[in-house]
């Protein structure tokens, strides 16, 4: 089967591929219908990511944050038309103790190998869930199993007390870890720290908001969530390190191309616990789906934070939605008619 495949092979450059798609016996064809882009797709796109990593890795489709059609079942388990999500973190062995998502061997799709800006993908049974939502809100399913699977951590890791729960950082993530925590712990003070004060309106749901100079002096937190990322990362935790109460636990989920300095000294002092995260698995998907699904208000809040739904029918077109993306307040997703 020929397939058309939207491949970065430079900086702000697409080419259309012609492949043959190879199909398993076993495997679901599915026609994406909604595309999410995320900063990681954007790095590569303006070739931020660096000049090694970027030779590593191009030619590659980009985008890990889709929904789709089922177009051909081969078992007839899924109905023609079904919508699911496609989890992009692809496992090639199990593990008794370690997630799949940090799992060194598993793939990952717009990462080591081709992403979701396909005509068709080809995807394991063990890899798709079908939902009942809106898919241009479904599209943001991949982000919330990124969030459940902290919470998950911080679930297992974090002491009992969680009357303040502070998360660092008021963009995608930010958002919906607010949301996540507010559903999870409605007896928890939720606090939302940030940069850019237009961007608090979005947070009604939590107990307060603040810009991260005007904190203050006598605010605490049992526990927090860094949201930030990038070069300001490592300023966004040495801040939580000073607000956080002894012995709380402090959950990174912001990316950083660079090492950060973070004040270690009041990590010992304090007895702090630094949680990483990264990704998600099958079942933070299903968790995710749940949420959505249970939820109305959920999806409702979510769909606030599509800042921008491009049409996607040409080259063209793509470029446009990852250059409009530089300049949106939060989500740019893709409306996949290609």
């Amino acid at each position: 089967m020929i397939n058309q495949v939207y491949r970065l092979i430079a900086p702000k450059q697409i080419r259309e591929d012609f492949i043959d798609l190879k199909i398993d016996t076993d495997d679901i064809i599915v026609r994406p219908t909604y595309l999410s882009i995320c900063a990681a797709d954007q790095r590569y796109y303006t070739g931020s990511r660096g000049r090694v990593v970027m030779k590593q890795k191009l030619p590659m489709a980009l985008i890990h944050e889709a929904v789709g059609e089922v177009v051909y079942d081969p078992k007839g388990e899924y109905q023609i038309g079904t919508n699911v999500v496609m989890v992009p973190n692809t496992p090639m062995q199990n593990d008794d103790v370690i997630k799949a998502n940090y799992m060194r061997t598993s793939q990952f799709r717009a990462s080591g190998f081709d992403g979701f800006m396909q005509n068709v993908v080809s995807m394991r049974r063990d890899l798709i869930i079908p939902f009942s939502v809106e898919p241009r809100v479904a599209v943001l399913l991949e982000l919330t199993s990124v969030v459940m699977n902290a919470v998950e951590n911080f679930e297992k890791i974090a002491h009992h007390r969680r009357e303040t729960i502070g998360i660092w950082g008021n963009g995608n993530l930010g958002f919906i870890v607010a949301l996540v925590l507010r559903k999870k712990y409605p007896q928890s003070r939720i606090f939302v720290f940030g940069v850019e004060e237009h961007k608090m309106a979005y947070f009604s749901f939590v107990d307060d908001t603040y810009l991260i100079n005007d904190i203050p002096s006598d605010l605490k937190v049992d526990h927090a969530f860094e949201c930030v990322g990038g070069r300001a990362s490592g300023t966004a935790i040495n801040q939580i390190i000073d607000y956080i109460k002894p012995q709380g636990t402090i959950s990174l989920l912001g990316v950083s191309e660079n090492n950060v300095p973070i004040n270690t000294r009041m990590v010992l002092e304090k007895g702090l616990t630094l949680l990483g995260n990264s990704r998600s698995d099958y079942g933070d998907f299903k968790k995710a789906v749940e949420l959505m699904e249970s939820y109305e208000d959920v999806c409702e809040y979510l769909s606030t934070i599509i800042s921008e739904e491009v049409i996607v029918q040409s080259i063209d077109d793509m470029h446009k939605a990852f250059d409009n993306d530089l300049n949106n307040d939060f989500k740019t997703i893709m409306k996949w008619e290609i």
